[in-house]
């Protein structure tokens, strides 16, 4: 499963818009398809679809990230393998094509989980990744949005309508995330963001934070979040669907249902998640008019939706 992110959605008003959105969600699962396919691992699976988002400027991670307050990106990353519990999350990164790939050299090379700052930036260095220019970032779709933001003194999910930002039309963005189980019943969990629009310098929320915006484990489910971080960081929605799962023996459509109305009854959260339980099962749900993301369940037919 993949998501590029939750809102109102309300810039998509014609069939070509929509269509670039399902077909950029069609080709990236198509992808993780072929790495199942070949047998390659769920972390692997997740890790290039996630990648692949973050390359697309449709979505907000990687090339398409909004802007903070400063005018600047940075991005947040986090990704998480469920046969081991084994995490790697980076936080507040500039200059770096793909976090998601920097998440996981923490993931595979780092005693640690998480890494923040300059301190993510050196050691992306230490291991050869290279700094990209800060033009690489600077779509004219993303200046335009940020001047007004900045402008109003507002901040907002990529996706807000007017009604949620007044006179601020958020053109074609989205937060990314994938989930994966592979033929050995592994699941992995990634998710990528630049955040929220106009967010203060140095703001984190919860697409980096393990059990908040991202969790696997093979004995419940993967999950990737979307929305406004906060929420999410509230309630840590990600390893509570887990418990869910682990503690009542729900099954991932009755877990995800039980999920949103916890999200939606504890802080009146917006946004939703992607998740495949340990069968193998997709589902998702969401509390904001629509959700980006597509899936393939247990090798069936590609389907993408809004």
């Amino acid at each position: 499963m993949v998501h590029g992110g939750a809102g109102a959605l309300d810039n998509v008003t014609n069939e070509a818009e929509a269509v670039r959105y399902l077909e950029a969600m069609r080709v990236v699962l198509d992808h993780g398809r072929h790495i199942l396919e070949l047998g390659g691992s769920a972390l692997e699976a997740v890790e290039q679809c996630a990648a692949l988002l973050e390359d697309d400027p449709l979505f907000n991670a990687g090339a398409g990230s909004v802007l903070n307050e400063e005018g600047r990106v940075e991005m947040d990353a986090a990704i998480m393998c469920g046969q081991t519990l084994n995490a790697g999350s980076v936080a507040g990164v500039r200059n770096i094509a793909n976090p998601i790939q920097l998440a996981r050299v923490v993931l595979a090379e780092s005693e640690h989980v998480m890494l923040i700052g300059e301190g993510a930036m050196r050691f992306a260095d230490l291991h050869g990744f290279e700094r990209v220019a800060d033009h690489y970032f600077l779509t004219p779709d993303r200046i335009a949005q940020w001047e007004k933001a900045h402008r109003d003194h507002r901040m907002g999910l990529d996706h807000d309508c007017e009604e949620q930002m007044p006179d601020l039309r958020n053109d074609k963005f989205g937060t990314i995330g994938a989930v994966a189980k592979d033929s050995k019943g592994n699941l992995a969990a990634a998710t990528s963001t630049g955040g929220i629009v106009n967010k203060r310098f140095g703001r984190v929320g919860d697409s980096p934070i393990v059990g908040a915006g991202v969790y696997a484990d093979n004995s419940t489910c993967a999950v990737s979040c979307t929305g406004f971080g906060e929420d999410f960081l509230r309630v840590a929605l990600a390893k509570t669907l887990s418990d869910i799962i682990e503690f009542t023996g729900a099954e991932g459509k009755a877990a995800a249902e039980r999920g949103i109305d916890y999200l939606s009854t504890k802080v009146n959260g917006r946004g939703g998640f992607i998740m495949i339980d340990h069968d193998g099962r997709c589902c998702s749900a969401f509390t904001t008019k629509r959700m980006i993301h597509g899936w393939i369940e247990r090798g069936g037919e590609t389907v993408c939706r809004f």
